[in-house]
């Protein structure tokens, strides 16, 4: 029988690389990711050129989800993950190793591309396979405690990609940041992502996945059976998932860029408030897990989501600011709120789909979630200030947190349904 450690530390850790791997893009992307892939041209458009670049993995994260989601539903849970996790590292070590446009000329942001094209289709398979290893080896009753531990890899990956750039600007000059300095968050990828080979090896398949091909053979095209008999799980599981991302990426990579260009406030001061900040998201994760487990998925998620509706209204008052503390406070009651609404779903998601489909909807309904709240989030938001201020930004959290209400009030509820 395979240790509850263990189980708890392979779902856990794809989902860590995960977030430190988008996280570390969204820090360079705030920072230096202009510059040098796209230097002939204003900081304006640096910025946007930036956060374009930034989308592109969410485009290519539901083709990565039915890509993975194929084999994981036909071949199992465990090698489809090794392979997803193996994309995805492989992809963001290559970053680090991107020649300058100065050197290379628009071969550099070719490539750069190319690369979070891949980053994006290895974690496209990476979070659906984690939360499946999750609730698929949880106890009766506790499946949204189960499914909470890739919902703690988020913070975690968070706190290595902020700590890692905040020793950077503590121990780097401006000019040896730029120079070399960035790509050693991605280069060090290489390491989380040998630890979690090293840990996903060593796993048996899932006991669901394990009965259920005893019972019947794999569906031969599951993307065939998702569309044909479970659309709308399938939107609904999406648009849950849009304040999630949208709360995450706003608070973080938009409110860092705002923060450091236009607020005028020192980078390692915001990575600072950033750590405090995402401290609170880890506090919201098992407490939503466990809300989930006694009263259901979906109550927490319609408490979650609708004080997050209302906090869009703060953004202006408190980040607008320039107050350190206001600033502080803003941001740790986002990351707890994105904590809240983003623990049940490790659980709520898999529960939508029966066991042929699984890997293949949980996987798709979250990044297609991405596309809708992550993927032009900075971007649109970069827009929406230069438009009307912060107000603006605060009506898109707002917008998108009244998306994944409704949805949950759509929903049915999952807590005592089996997984067959």
């Amino acid at each position: 029988m395979i240790s509850t450690t263990r189980i708890a530390f392979a779902s856990f850790i794809g989902t860590a690389i995960e977030f430190y791997d988008f996280y570390i893009y969204g820090l360079a992307v705030a920072m230096v990711i202009g510059p040098i892939f796209f230097p002939n041209s204003d900081p304006a458009v640096q910025a946007l050129n930036a956060f374009l670049t930034f989308g592109i993995a969410f485009l290519a994260r539901p083709a990565g989800a039915l890509l993975f989601g194929h084999f994981g539903d036909r071949i199992g849970r465990k090698t489809t993950l090794v392979a997803s996790l193996l994309v995805m590292g492989t992809s963001t070590m290559l970053i680090g190793l991107l020649p300058s446009y100065e050197a290379v000329g628009w071969l550099a942001p070719a490539l750069l591309c190319l690369l979070r094209f891949g980053q994006g289709i290895g974690l496209g398979g990476e979070w659906g396979g984690a939360a499946l290893l999750a609730a698929e080896y949880a106890p009766k009753g506790k499946r949204g405690w189960f499914g909470m531990f890739p919902q703690l890899g988020p913070p975690v990956g968070f706190l290595c990609a902020v700590g890692s750039f905040l020793l950077l600007a503590n121990t780097l000059d401006d000019a040896q940041f730029r120079d070399w300095g960035w790509r050693i968050p991605f280069l060090a990828s290489a390491v989380l992502v040998a630890v979690g080979l090293y840990v996903r090896l060593k796993l048996a398949e899932t006991p669901v996945f394990t009965q259920a091909l005893k019972t019947r053979a794999p569906v031969k095209l599951p993307l065939a059976q998702l569309f044909t008999h479970h659309v709308k799980p399938l939107v609904l599981g999406a648009l849950l998932m849009v304040v999630c991302y949208a709360l995450f990426y706003l608070t973080t990579v938009f409110s860092l860029s705002y923060g450091v260009t236009q607020l005028g406030i020192a980078r390692a001061d915001f990575l600072a408030m950033l750590c405090i900040a995402v401290l609170f998201m880890a506090a919201a994760t098992p407490l939503a897990a466990w809300a989930g487990d006694r009263f259901g998925r979906r109550p927490v998620l319609i408490v979650a989501g609708s004080a997050a509706l209302l906090s869009g209204f703060l953004m202006e008052p408190m980040l607008g600011s320039g107050s350190p503390v206001l600033i502080t406070a803003f941001l740790s009651l986002e990351l707890f709120l994105m904590g809240a609404t983003f623990a049940p779903m490790g659980a709520l998601l898999p529960e939508l789909f029966p066991t042929a489909v699984r890997y293949t909807g949980a996987g798709a309904a979250y990044n297609l979630g991405g596309i809708l709240g992550a993927s032009l989030a900075p971007f649109i938001a970069q827009k929406l200030v230069l438009m009307g201020g912060l107000a603006w930004v605060g009506g898109y959290i707002s917008v998108a947190a009244a998306i994944s209400v409704v949805a949950a009030w759509l929903v049915h509820e999952t807590r005592n349904r089996e997984l067959e």
